[in-house]
């Protein structure tokens, strides 16, 4: 299969060209390098074996125009985006030409130079806003939404709330807007969290990632001060880990004709829920020491709880997550410790 990449060499980016290397794909990664981690991940997918990488701009008409009508791709995996909400508030205008005009750019491309392409693309929870219309309940440890037992499903009332979920919720709608209207075999997957190997995590943005880094300096004696959360940590969402992620976007190219122009939600489910304050549990007994935190105010918008009822996808494709939260969250942590002990 010939398959691009854009956004190839952020965390989901990475783990699905490494996978793709595997297969034996033949393989574009297009990036721009913009974020932290990126040229890391470029290193490390260059010790994997064998693709092309093509350096642009999302943003760029000419950049993507350019790799899609060279390359012909038969599928496409659309990952490239801005995906902080404090960033797009931070500066709405870059968030929108990152995640609008971008997805904009690189459907254009497909619809005049390869429309036989499946394209896949990566949306979020945020599409949905923070989800207050309903009723929850607030035990010892999480909130639980009493309407919702086993998750959100697609169903759920879009409400873009912030410019990220402005942002995302428009380019997830001209995602099935092109199938409509062009008949591109375009599918979008709303994810909840997703974490694992490679992903480079900030305080804004990968929210596992980022707590077993403060595990990590907790553990290795470098934090000297409590880290910060916003909120009770109480906030649940269900958690998929990379390896169940990239299994999926494979197997989806296997169903595209009764997938194309739908949305999925698309997480680890009820099963693999977990809120902040049951993570550093789970962590103070990985680590077998205390995590200290300081509570901040709720962020704007936040949801108490999302957690992705992911019916609709596994009657679909038969996929189900195989990889516990517990099991991933400490393959997590072990790989950021390894990565801050080599590098001390």
């Amino acid at each position: 299969m010939k398959l691009l990449i854009t956004g190839g060499c952020g965390f989901l980016g990475s783990n699905l060209a490494s996978d793709a290397i595997t297969r034996g794909d033949d393989l574009v990664i297009f990036d721009s390098l913009y974020r932290d981690g990126s040229r890391d991940n470029l290193t490390w997918l260059q010790t994997q074996g064998n693709f092309k990488f093509e350096h642009g701009d999302i943003r760029n008409q000419n950049d993507i125009s350019r790799v899609v009508q060279a390359f012909q791709p038969d599928a496409i995996f659309h990952l490239a985006g801005q995906v902080a909400m404090t960033t797009s508030i931070i500066n709405p205008r870059m968030d929108f030409e990152v995640n609008v005009l971008g997805t904009v750019n690189l459907l254009e491309a497909v619809r005049q130079y390869c429309p036989d392409a499946s394209v896949v693309y990566s949306s979020t929870n945020k599409v949905y806003g923070d989800l207050e219309q309903y009723s929850y309940i607030e035990t010892e440890t999480r909130y639980q939404c009493l309407e919702k037992p086993d998750g959100f499903d697609e169903k759920t009332q879009l409400e873009f709330h912030s410019p990220y979920g402005c942002s995302k919720g428009a380019a997830d709608q001209y995602m099935l807007d092109y199938h409509r209207i062009f008949g591109l075999k375009t599918i979008v997957f709303r994810h909840s969290s997703m974490y694992g190997g490679r992903q480079f995590a900030t305080e804004d943005q990968g929210w596992v990632a980022w707590f077993c880094q403060m595990a990590a300096e907790t553990r290795f004696g470098h934090r000297s001060t409590p880290f910060n959360i916003s909120g009770n940590g109480k906030q649940v969402r269900d958690v998929l880990h990379a390896a169940d992620m990239s299994t999926l976007y494979f197997t989806i190219l296997q169903h595209v004709d009764a997938a194309a122009g739908q949305a999925f939600n698309i997480g680890g489910g009820i099963g693999n829920s977990l809120s902040l304050l049951e993570l550093f549990q789970l962590l103070e007994k990985c680590i077998d020491r205390r995590l200290d935190y300081l509570r901040l105010q709720s962020r704007k918008s936040d949801q108490r709880m999302f957690v992705a009822n992911i019916g609709r996808i596994n009657e679909l494709t038969g996929w189900r997550p195989k990889v516990s939260a517990e099991y991933g969250v400490r393959l997590m942590l072990e790989w950021v410790l390894d990565k801050q002990s080599t590098s001390r």
